[in-house]
């Protein structure tokens, strides 16, 4: 008991000689928040380490706010920024910190990944002061593959995780996404799709427990915080219910060769053709085989620049190429798939291939934990459920050539994913999907352009709306969308939420208001603790 005062008064020491440093024109609740943590932790490392604040030093502060961010539109001078940034080393930390700013009356983000779409973890519109909590610092993995399962933090990038599992094992594998920098932290709250959905469903799917700290500082694993509560963490969207400290993951078996290929066809190529065909089939191909179609815009090679349309078929498929172009050649042969477009390799090199990394690079380039994406970009996202007309798409065609820079990919769905019921996890998008649309204009010129790309998006949305689901219009979460809707009155969260969870969405309310009532962790689109 010694020590641990003395240990204490040392730090509370160490954290006086700090607040001495923190200029006079600084806001005092950093300094308050300090004493805080000393209080209600055992901070154990250098304080200063921990903190970034435009007023100790505007360089670090600026960059550690854009460095894992996505969406540069949300990095723009205009966009609020946060009192501090906070870094914590140990979960006891995050615990401190969620006490420490109810006590102050602190507004908090959660960042794991800093991939949100809409820039909800590390930009508060409409709450002043607010602070981040930056997860990144927390990014343990430990791989039993006996057991098949893992346990990841929250700061751990997806490819992190992927890398870790392949260390231990190369027959093992796990269901999540395609981005290797996406945090696991968020990227798992919200459902998390990946090449191996068909076969197992999501990542979320996938999830044996969980720790999370709630409203009140305390950290629950799966038995002491409820069923109810571990339903809604596992597709319910981040930063609703409490700060996500780590997963508890299933891992599931891969072979030893799986094969990947990517085929481009433009529309001179029978590019509308051959999608057409994709749409019948897709989501009825065998589940070891992945297809996505990646469709932009492309210069015409025999008269430069003329613009067409090229959609690119990326595919893994579980397994060698001879079974593989067994299978195309059954079921789908109009792609005209040929045994040279086809590269065997393990399935971490298939994850690597899938998410853009260049053939030469080793699998530890997946620790780097760097998005390979950064630009002023604004998404929205759709299902569909019947094939879209050749007119229909054609229309599209249209519609993309107006555009600069846009980006459309569509996800299969089908096998796995239409045998879970859609109350399983609060994810609904089940059986009777065919296929998953994400659309992205992006750009590079800032707010001098947004408008103009933010209305050709909202137009081309506008133009889809007879093609895609109804009733409600469907939306993934984690592809965060402000435009469906976001909190003001109680009534105002029913329209998104529908989009998101469909009848889902009632029961996660009704645990957010039994869980935490007074509404503590929430943003713009977080679920409320009632509606109207």
């Amino acid at each position: 008991m010694a020590f641990a005062v003395s240990k204490r008064n040392a730090m509370a020491f160490a954290v006086t000689l700090l607040l001495v440093s923190i200029p006079m024109s600084s806001s005092t609740l950093q300094q308050d928040f300090l004493q805080c943590l000393v209080e209600n932790s055992d901070i154990s490392f250098p304080i200063t380490a921990a903190f970034y604040s435009p007023d100790q030093n505007a360089t670090l502060f600026k960059e550690e706010l854009e460095s894992t961010a996505q969406n540069l539109r949300y990095l723009t001078p205009s966009n609020p920024k946060p009192v501090f940034i906070f870094e914590p080393m140990y979960e006891t930390h995050v615990q401190a910190a969620v006490v420490c700013a109810k006590k102050l009356q602190l507004h908090l983000r959660l960042r794991s990944g800093g991939h949100d779409y809409e820039g909800l973890s590390f930009v508060a519109e409409n709450e002043t002061p607010f602070v981040i909590v930056d997860l990144s610092k927390l990014r343990q993995i430990d791989v039993d593959v006996d057991s098949n399962s893992a346990w990841a933090h929250a700061g751990a990038t997806v490819g992190e995780v992927y890398y870790r599992i392949q260390e231990k094992s190369q027959t093992h594998g796990f269901p999540a996404g395609l981005c290797s920098s996406l945090g696991i932290g968020g990227h798992l709250v919200g459902g998390a799709y990946g090449c191996m959905m068909r076969k197992f469903g999501l990542g979320a799917d996938n999830v044996l427990d969980a720790r999370i700290i709630d409203a009140n500082g305390k950290t629950l694993d799966r038995a002491a915080m409820g069923e109810d509560v571990f339903w809604a963490i596992r597709g319910g969207g981040g930063g609703s219910f409490g700060v996500i400290l780590a997963w508890k993951i299933k891992l599931v078996p891969v072979p030893a060769t799986v094969t990947v290929f990517t085929v481009t066809k433009t529309l001179e190529q029978d590019g509308t053709k051959v999608l057409y065909k994709w749409q019948q089939v897709a989501d009825k191909l065998d589940e070891d085989l992945f297809i996505r179609v990646i469709i932009q815009t492309a210069s015409k090679t025999t008269r430069p620049g003329n613009r067409t349309i090229s959609t690119s078929y990326q595919g893994q498929f579980l397994g060698d190429s001879n079974t593989l172009m067994q299978v195309m050649q059954k079921s789908f042969p109009e792609l005209g798939l040929t045994k040279k477009d086809c590269t065997e390799m393990s399935w971490i090199k298939s994850v690597m291939y899938i998410a853009g990394f260049p053939s030469s690079a080793a699998p530890e380039a997946l620790l780097d934990g760097k998005s390979l994406f950064k630009s002023y970009f604004k998404a929205k996202s759709d299902f569909v459920e019947e094939p879209i007309p050749v007119e229909g798409l054609e229309g599209l065609w249209k519609k993309l050539l107006q555009e600069d820079s846009p980006l459309t990919i569509w996800n299969p769905y089908g096998g796995m994913m239409s045998r879970i019921p859609e109350s399983e996890i609060p994810f609904p998008h089940r059986k009777g999907t065919l296929f998953k649309i994400q659309w992205l204009s992006s750009w590079s010129d800032g707010k001098a352009s947004e408008e103009k790309h933010m209305k050709w998006m909202r137009e081309m949305y506008s133009y889809m709306e007879k093609y895609v689901s109804k009733n409600p219009r469907r939306a993934y979460v984690n592809y965060r969308d402000l435009d469906l809707g976001v909190n003001q009155e109680e009534s105002d969260a029913r329209e998104w939420g529908s989009k998101y969870f469909k009848g889902n969405f009632e029961r996660l309310v009704k645990i957010k208001g039994e869980f935490d009532p007074e509404n503590f962790f929430r943003h713009e689109q977080s679920i409320p603790t009632k509606i109207g």
